[in-house]
């Protein structure tokens, strides 16, 4: 098989020295390589990829893309598909670090509402004593001894801890100002999300971390909050959950139009912030479209523990 040539390498050390690009940077580095625009050259640009995804799946490396949960922009890219100890090693955080990431992500996966993020104070009191008896499984859990380094990790680790995950797009502050699932994360655990059983999405098949809730009782169907405005555009009149065919109540915001595919030329999210503020007199506005239920949802089904 041919070896890559310096403009699939290009690509590649960019996803790498700078981290997950959203699409329209990444189209931009490809146009810059190439000399061809990936819009006016979808097939070339799949080529691109394909051809860098089976070298490097060689090394269990896969240049993947995935949607922001938060504003379903489309974002690249690269990941480590080998998930053991032995990776882990690669990584700048110790270990407490991690067992505090993990116990933030297993509450933001594990909310039955789908809101998609939990309060800096709940993310602060995350206890890492529970990542050492989460992780014995089926045994005994009478006399296990914690680490110290566990016990020890105090508040201002904590918050020094999220300040940098954040920084390095594991985690992320949403418009709210909670603690979110960064890019990262989004592009790194999708297989973890589904093995933990968190549903997809009815629309577009991914793991609902954000999103609406069918408001019919028993009903456990989630979908997307940019894939509900998708489906919303595309579809006159009513449209009914796909599972149990209750109608869908929903209300398409009036501060933004209605988005379509992505293309790499979305609105950036500073430009929909001012706007906003434009809209309302200067007061502080969520840049996503707010989708409220009119009564609280039962809770049909138990959250799994990892």
């Amino acid at each position: 098989m041919p070896s890559l040539s310096w403009k699939h390498q290009t690509l590649i050390q960019a996803l790498i020295t700078r981290g997950p690009l959203k699409e329209n940077d990444f189209h931009h580095i490809f146009s810059a390589v190439t000399g061809r625009n990936p819009g006016a050259h979808q097939e070339l640009f799949n080529e691109y990829l394909l051809k860098i995804n089976r070298e490097l799946s060689s090394c269990q490396f896969e240049l993947r893309g995935c949607r922001d949960q938060y504003d379903g922009h489309v974002c690249y890219g690269v990941v480590n598909n080998v998930a053991d100890e032995q990776s882990k090693l690669g990584t700048k955080y110790s270990v407490p670090q991690i067992a505090f990431y993990k116990g933030i992500i297993e509450a933001i996966a594990q909310d039955v509402m789908a809101q998609g993020s939990i309060s800096n104070i709940d993310a602060l009191n995350i206890q890492l004593e529970n990542q050492v008896l989460a992780g014995m499984g089926s045994q005994s859990q009478n006399g296990v001894h914690v680490p110290a380094a566990f016990r020890n990790f105090t508040m201002s680790q904590k918050e020094k801890t999220l300040d940098e995950l954040v920084q390095d797009k594991w985690l992320c502050y949403t418009e709210d100002g909670k603690i979110g699932l960064g890019v990262r994360s989004c592009l790194d655990l999708r297989s973890w999300f589904r093995n933990l059983d968190v549903p997809s999405c009815e629309v577009c098949n991914e793991a609902v971390l954000k999103g609406e809730l069918c408001q019919s009782e028993g009903c456990v169907t989630r979908i997307h909050h940019y894939c509900l405005k998708k489906k919303f555009s595309q579809k006159r009149g009513e449209v009914v959950c796909p599972s149990c065919g209750m109608q869908w109540q929903f209300e398409a915001p009036k501060e933004e139009p209605l988005e379509g595919e992505v293309n790499g030329l979305s609105e950036s999210a500073a430009s929909k912030r001012k706007r906003l503020r434009s809209a309302d007199g200067g007061g502080s506005s969520s840049s996503q479209a707010s989708i409220r239920s009119s009564d609280t949802r039962r809770v049909t089904r138990s959250s799994r523990q990892m």
